[in-house]
């Protein structure tokens, strides 16, 4: 479950902006681009307390800023909410929350599989 948890920092929030939607007023979906620190927090279950990893968003689309085996899938809305679901193995995180335009954003995660874990994400825009 440490691995999932890892994953969940790598792409949690900001890995369902691979699809690029169009917002309203025919703002993209592509101004969370740049690079995003994620903060993950574990406040129930069996997984490591806290990580903290670099995402970059680039033309709209996501990835983690170092290398993993995991998959990502999901997306950013143009209003800034996120879902999405990051999986290795049997091992699943659902991901909520929003970001922000103004470069910061939110949520909440829960795993699957195995072991059982709960907790909260925070990102800022790093550039």
């Amino acid at each position: 479950m440490k691995l999932i948890v890892s994953a969940l920092a790598a792409g949690l929030c900001l890995a369902g902006a691979a699809s690029p939607a169009f917002a309203k007023g025919g703002a993209k979906a592509d101004r969370f681009d740049g690079n995003w620190s994620v903060e993950v927090i574990t406040e129930g279950g069996a997984c490591d307390r806290a990580y903290r990893y670099g995402v970059i968003i680039q033309n709209g689309q996501a990835r983690y800023a170092g290398a993993g085996d995991f998959t990502v899938s999901g997306r950013v809305q143009s209003s800034g909410a996120v879902r999405a679901t990051i999986s290795r193995g049997d091992a699943a995180a659902q991901v909520v929350g929003r970001l922000t335009a103004e470069g910061g954003g939110n949520g909440t995660w829960t795993t699957s599989g195995s072991t059982s874990c709960k907790g909260r994400w925070n990102a800022e825009r790093r550039g």
